[in-house]
């Protein structure tokens, strides 16, 4: 176990090193994560509002066909806009990887010259999506045990479809074959690197809560409403920053297996025996 968890903090660290030699790249997250606040106020804001015209009239909200169908409409939208910045990182990335300095535009027109495949790939993780939620909202708790592992496989098995599109012409059903059969080549008993990003990042939340209800705690006694916002203020900035930064290293990780497995080199920043151990032929 000591072993593999240092082979995860190695792999961390080599996309770290790419990261930090390509911070640009943190810009994708960013703007993925500003567009999908947009997205998500944009469909919340009349939901809101007929929930109150209903209450204001002393009538229950029922939801109907009518609001199966939107929610799969934010589905499709948020997830297009999740794989298309995606799109963009992943081929910046896979620029680096090359040998070559990628630039935003660059990364930005991949995705738009990708736009049919990734609506195509939204299209049906949103299927999945609301089928997934069907089967939870009729099944107990053993049901919604069974579905969230279902939703595991799925992300799994789709772990790759991102850099399959960015860097092949494959439309978003052959990707997501292609994804499920690289990995069943490849994948052995633990998907180490990805485990390890979550492992770290979980690590580093779970520290950033403990330092701030510490200085929550002890700056409450000093009544200073400046101070206790200027905290709340940096801690959702810190919060925010973690995630970019995991987003961007599960995006360089996700181009850099694909590159390992499809040309068994891991390109520039990785060592392809790191993804050697974590990505194991089954015997």
């Amino acid at each position: 176990m000591a072993g593999r968890f240092s082979r995860s903090l190695e792999l961390v660290r080599a996309s770290a090193d790419v990261l930090n030699r390509e911070r640009k790249l943190l810009v994708f997250p960013l703007l993925s994560g500003l567009c999908c606040l947009l997205v998500a106020a944009s469909f919340a804001a009349p939901v809101i509002l007929s929930i109150q015209a209903g209450q204001g009239t002393g009538q229950h909200a029922q939801f109907g066909s009518g609001f199966y169908i939107g929610l799969f409409v934010f589905y499709l939208v948020q997830y297009t806009v999740i794989f298309f910045f995606n799109t963009a990182l992943v081929g910046a990335a896979m620029t680096h990887m090359n040998g070559e300095r990628p630039t935003l535009g660059d990364g930005l027109a991949l995705a738009v010259s990708k736009l049919p495949q990734i609506f195509g790939y939204a299209l049906i993780a949103a299927t999945v999506g609301m089928l997934l939620r069907a089967l939870q909202e009729r099944m107990g708790l053993i049901g919604r045990i069974v579905v969230g592992m279902l939703g595991l496989a799925w992300t799994v098995a789709t772990f790759l479809v991102v850099p399959i599109l960015a860097a092949t012409e494959d439309g978003p059903i052959e990707a997501v074959k292609s994804s499920a059969g690289m990995l069943k080549r490849t994948w052995g008993e633990n998907i180490i690197g990805n485990a390890g990003i979550h492992i770290v990042f979980t690590l580093a939340y779970v520290l950033l809560a403990v330092v701030f209800v510490a200085l929550f705690t002890a700056t409450s006694s000093m009544h200073s409403p400046g101070l206790m916002i200027a905290l709340m203020a940096l801690a959702i900035a810190a919060v925010i920053a973690l995630a970019l930064v995991q987003s961007a290293l599960q995006g360089i990780y996700a181009a850099a297996l694909y590159r390992y497995v499809q040309y068994g080199d891991a390109g520039d920043g990785f060592q392809a025996g790191l993804l050697e151990q974590a990505f194991r032929p089954k015997r």
